[in-house]
């Protein structure tokens, strides 16, 4: 948001005095004095204005190793979630930047930052996506082609983007998908005649589940990993 409507929504003034604060130097933004009206304020810059603080927000970028039977939810009156694991002040300010079904597991990515988190989550940014699968039947060739050809979904009247599907063992697989839908990779097997028995997320574009986190753990995602996915 420019500086001087920042300051209009914050001071409840008009433009011109909003401009005039900050053309008089009184408005410090990260140690800084900015006299420049059409500067772009976010949520997490510390604001100054003569010599009060106005603002200062920190952001949190969280990598968890989701452990199944946790829902991804920031709350839920039932059952444990993902939010409930992380044992933080700042938990109850997160939300999340993708989910897992219940049973599913493996790595969730958990925000205040939501311009960051919409990188990861919106479709035309087309992020890939990396699964573990195991499922119940034989994985044939003809499923890997029919994974790189994508599937048509009746109920939303869609056809999914080209997926990876590397066969591993004869029920095991990894599979990469650029997209998200609904129970996305089980509905997907379940098209190619077969049904997912485990999923487990290993990477979200360049971040990758630290393989040192155990299930239910967290630690605060690197500044490499964030800035990866700027």
């Amino acid at each position: 948001m420019r500086l001087d409507r920042w300051l209009q929504r914050y001071s409840e003034c008009g433009k011109s005095a909003a401009r005039k604060m900050i053309a008089s130097g009184t408005v410090v933004v990260n140690a800084s004095v900015v006299r420049d009206s059409l500067f772009e304020v976010n949520q997490f810059h510390r604001v100054e204005l003569d010599g009060d603080l106005a603002q200062d927000q920190e952001a949190y970028y969280i990598m968890l190793n989701k452990p199944a039977g946790v829902v991804s939810a920031t709350t839920d009156p039932k059952h444990e979630t993902v939010v409930d694991l992380i044992n933080e002040s700042f938990s109850n300010s997160l939300h999340l930047a993708g989910r897992l079904d219940k049973e599913s597991t493996g790595l969730m990515v958990l925000t205040n930052d939501g311009q960051w988190s919409r990188r990861l989550t919106e479709p035309e940014e087309a992020i890939a996506k990396s699964y573990l699968v195991t499922t119940e039947h034989e994985i044939t060739p003809d499923t890997v082609a029919a994974f790189a050809q994508g599937f048509y979904f009746a109920y939303e009247d869609i056809t999914t983007l080209p997926a990876e599907l590397e066969i591993h063992t004869t029920v095991s697989a990894r599979v990469v998908i650029y997209e998200g839908k609904y129970h996305q990779i089980k509905r997907m097997f379940h098209a190619a005649g077969n049904r997912i028995t485990s999923i487990h997320r290993e990477s979200i574009g360049s971040i990758i589940l630290d393989e040192s986190l155990a299930k239910g753990c967290y630690r605060a995602l690197s500044s490499e990993e964030i800035n990866s996915m700027v």
